[in-house]
């Protein structure tokens, strides 16, 4: 098999949440196919001065009366299950804006809020204008994600943050709406908005850490604000490189967090995402525990794997202690003969007894088996590549433009919850043939499949290892699962901890990427100094997985920088089961 293709193929998994992706200027995406990599994009550029005078502000000269601070009975929305390891007395509300020509997305901000959500507990959400007043006292926390410019705020929402003492988390747009509401906000709270800066501040600095923001996110706009009291108030966050000079990011007073910005658009490697990740999950759970363990999974091992390189890695991270998981897809397929002559070739897994023997050693030796689909490819055609097993898509389709980005499509043809049981089922048949249990845990190849398929994972695992991909309208007024998904708007999710997220799975977190010694498909080449450096920048979060994954044919010498390098910054490796334990 060629090593060049095959190593171009893998890296098309981190499509799913990574940034090389145009900023759009239209509303929404246009014709499915066209949003290129994944990237979930940004609000159109707000005013850089939001107009008080705005109809939509109601403003007050008295404060607002308090309300209960009692948690009461939960009120009507989505109940979004804990991941394990949640706190049980904690229950977060998440709201989200819904008008407008970009309503979609604000459902899209509110899906992966409530996955990081999940991380320390249960959850509802629903649009943020279906409020009632007082119906945050039924909660422990709440998250407010204005996506839409000028969206009209329920006034008992707006005087329920004010009066309540419930730690709120507010991001992006429509403060504005919040200060108007407390006619002594800035006395209060110690702070007040500025204005919004459309520099080049690319660097969020947290928890003494340098992150990255994408220089796609800079014509939205970061909300520019000024702590006039800082006995008050603080900076958790401070935004660099725009000319304007530091932007408080993250500014804190009392039980209200404010975030100038969304930040979970053009998302990459050690991104200010994981910011957001950590205050979201102080929200959810204040008592996080502060680990800091580490994941590897041996990547794309079929019935084409050398045995050799497989007991070489098992020998390595067996001497390291280091328990680890083996992604395994039990048919192998390459129906256009790709470097075969255009002789077609295929083989299951019982029939190549040297790759099962070397399987078995494996989890001798600290390994634990998934299933990473059937054939890993799908039919007698390129999807994207070359057809062949490990290099192309299963579960989706996806093709290579002219500009050598990876575009998704669609589901493959004839997808349905039948025809991904059968996969399934033929998996199981061919692993029970070559001696092994069913894998108790899901990662389908590259990623990516329908949200139809991630709820047949969902029945038969009910557990993944992966970066999930996720679609407008698969959670209308925050309903999960009552939408009909739109495939033109898919966009991935990478997870620094352990989820629940919105198909109902437990998705073991992988935030760290792979080695691939070669740029592919727009992406740069990543050695083991840039996974141990996007491993340092997860310490921010609370409770962060270090996870990564690696491809044997690599042989042994990248593979033990890295677990050096993660070693040395002081993670801890454990087993994925440990880890979806809670």
């Amino acid at each position: 098999m060629s090593s060049r293709l095959r190593t171009a193929a893998v890296g098309v998994a981190l499509a799913a949440a990574l940034i090389p992706a145009p900023a759009l200027a239209a509303p929404a995406p246009g014709p499915a196919g066209e949003l290129v990599e994944n990237a979930l994009p940004a609000p159109p550029k707000p005013p850089a001065k939001p107009a008080t005078t705005s109809p939509r502000i109601a403003k007050r000269t008295t404060q607002p009366t308090a309300v209960s601070s009692a948690v009461g009975t939960q009120a009507a929305g989505t109940n979004g299950g804990a991941a394990p390891g949640a706190k049980a007395t904690q229950k977060t509300l998440v709201l989200y804006d819904n008008t407008g020509s970009w309503a979609w997305l604000g459902e899209a901000y509110a899906v992966q809020t409530g996955n990081l959500v999940s991380h320390g507990s249960a959850y509802v959400m629903h649009p943020v204008g279906s409020y009632t007043a007082g119906e945050m006292s039924a909660y422990t926390g709440v998250i407010y994600l204005g996506s839409t410019y000028d969206e009209p705020l329920p006034v008992a929402f707006l005087d329920d943050v004010l009066t309540n003492t419930k730690p709120v988390l507010w991001m992006g747009h429509n403060i504005w709406q919040l200060t108007a509401r407390a006619p002594s906000f800035a006395t209060t709270y110690g702070w007040n908005w500025v204005q919004y800066d459309f520099g080049a501040a690319t660097t969020v600095r947290y928890e003494n850490t340098d992150l990255g923001r994408s220089p796609l996110a800079t014509p939205s706009g970061l909300m520019v604000t000024s702590i006039t009291d800082p006995a008050i108030a603080s900076a958790p966050a401070v935004a660099t490189g725009s000319p304007a000079g530091p932007i408080n990011w993250a500014t804190k007073a009392k039980n209200l967090t404010y975030v100038g910005e969304i930040p979970f658009s053009y998302v990459d490697h050690g991104d200010r995402y994981l910011a957001a990740a950590d205050l979201i999950s102080k929200i959810s759970n204040p008592a996080m525990a502060d680990r800091k363990r580490a994941l590897v999974r041996i990547e794309d091992v079929g019935p084409d794997a050398d045995p050799a390189e497989l007991r070489a890695v098992a020998d390595y991270l067996y001497a390291q202690k280091v328990p680890f998981t083996i992604a395994v897809y039990p048919r192998y397929e390459n129906p256009l003969g790709a470097d075969n002559n255009g002789v077609p070739e295929a083989a299951n897994l019982a029939q190549r007894p040297e790759v099962v023997s070397a399987l078995r050693y494996m989890t001798q030796r600290g390994g634990t088996i998934l299933m990473h689909g059937y054939t890993h490819q799908f039919g007698a055609v390129a999807n994207p590549y070359d057809g062949r097993s490990g290099n192309d898509f299963e579960f989706y389709k996806a093709h290579v433009d002219a500009n050598d980005s990876v575009i998704y499509d669609g589901p493959v043809d004839g997808d349905s919850a039948a025809w991904t049981q059968g996969r399934i089922n033929s998996a199981t048949t061919q692993f029970a043939l070559a001696g092994f249990p069913k894998p108790a845990i899901f990662e389908p190849p590259h990623y990516a499949a329908s949200a139809a398929d991630y709820q047949v994972i969902q029945q038969n695992f009910g557990k993944r290892y992966d970066r999930g991909l996720y679609f407008g309208g698969y959670c209308p007024g925050g309903a999960c699962g009552t939408g009909v998904p739109q495939y033109d708007r898919v966009y991935g999710q990478y997870f620094p901890y352990l989820v629940r997220d919105v198909y109902g799975s437990v998705v073991a977190p992988e935030a760290v990427g792979n080695v691939e010694p070669e740029p592919f498909n727009n992406h740069p080449a990543r050695l083991p100094e840039d996974l141990v450096e996007t491993a340092n920048q997860l310490k921010v979060v609370d409770d962060g997985v270090a996870s990564f994954f690696y491809h044997p044919y690599l042989g042994t010498t990248y593979l033990q920088q890295t677990v050096s390098g993660l070693k040395n910054a002081g993670f801890t490796f454990v087993s994925v089961g440990t880890v979806m334990a809670g």
